[in-house]
């Protein structure tokens, strides 16, 4: 069987390099490179692409947009990390575990858009609650997260990694306070909900890791289920899915010393599911590598599904 060519379109960024070294010692992979001097020509991005098997772009939206256009090649199978084609009902969202459905149409795609970071935490705790029933999908919604700082770009890891840095990158840092961040038309769409949610993330001085959480009064939760019945419909929901795991019930083997570290996944394509609370308020948390799971990870699993090689390859 002849290898899979392979062009990564928007190598150098964050999502790029990881991407990149994940896949560069494959062996079913022959990987196709650009020229860093014309790394902006378009004319040598549209050969690349079109003689590639697969490419993926990691790229702005609008770049992203401009790559699709290139191609003329209708073999060619294109896995976009940005923002621009999630939403896009022509286009395979790249969360197989979401249902039988998702992973099958990400088998047979052309086209696959991989899910944001935050929203990949937020469609794996709300899109089972409610396709469940438990969630009334006008429910109005909050969602809180942080994340490590390799999220931010570029210029704000450089920013966070400076000797003289400002004193305010100690601190951990709300924004999108306009609640219109942009993977909000994400998590509204793909989860199932008549509105989005207020959405309030954080980013923090450390690299890698995100926990996203959605709190929840149980009153207006369609039954009132117990913490212990959310906790089973998730379980049975990921029953025997390799990277999203629902860990135990609130325990001490789940929680060190009551608390839920951000960054404990960082480096794997893992995502773990957490439903905690009491007889009045329940919490639900996704921890996940915002690079992982979250990036690259779903991007090379989707990669993976698509091409018929076995999962977990490049992400154990």
């Amino acid at each position: 069987m002849k290898n899979i060519k392979v062009y990564i379109d928007g190598q150098a960024g964050t999502t790029g390099l990881k991407l990149f070294d994940r896949i560069k010692d494959r062996s079913d992979i022959d990987l196709l490179t650009i020229d860093p001097a014309k790394h902006r020509d378009n004319a040598e991005r549209a050969r690349l692409i079109n003689e590639s098997d697969v490419t993926f772009l990691c790229l702005p939206d609008a770049a992203s947009i401009e790559a699709v256009s290139f191609v003329e090649n209708p073999e060619t199978r294109i896995i976009d990390a940005s923002t621009a084609h999630r939403t896009n009902p022509d286009w395979a969202y790249g969360f197989p575990e979401l249902s039988a459905s998702h992973r099958e149409k990400i088998v047979k795609a052309k086209r696959v858009a991989v899910p944001g970071c935050y929203a990949s935490g937020f469609a794996a705790l709300v899109y089972p609650m409610v396709q469940s029933g438990i969630l009334p999908k006008d429910y109005p919604l909050t969602c809180h997260a942080v994340s490590g700082y390799s999220g931010a770009g570029k210029n704000a890891i450089a920013v966070y990694e400076s000797n003289d840095r400002p004193a305010e990158f100690d601190s951990p840092r709300q924004y999108a306070l306009g609640l219109s961040h942009k993977h909000l038309p994400e998590m509204q769409k793909i989860s199932g909900l008549d509105f989005p949610p207020v959405f309030n993330p954080l980013v923090c001085d450390y690299f890698a890791g995100m926990v996203v959480s959605v709190p929840l009064h149980r009153r207006f939760l369609n039954g009132t289920p117990s913490v212990e019945q959310i906790h089973e419909m998730f379980a049975r929901h990921y029953e025997g899915q390799r990277f999203v795991k629902v860990r135990a019930l609130q325990g001490a083997d789940v929680l060190e010393n009551g608390f839920l570290p951000a960054n404990t996944l960082a480096g794997t394509n893992l995502l773990e599911v957490f439903v905690c609370g009491n007889d009045d308020r329940i919490l639900l948390a996704a921890r996940l590598d915002n690079l992982g799971k979250g990036a690259s990870g779903a991007a090379l699993q989707c990669f993976n599904i698509m091409t018929g090689a076995p999962e977990e390859t490049g992400l154990e």
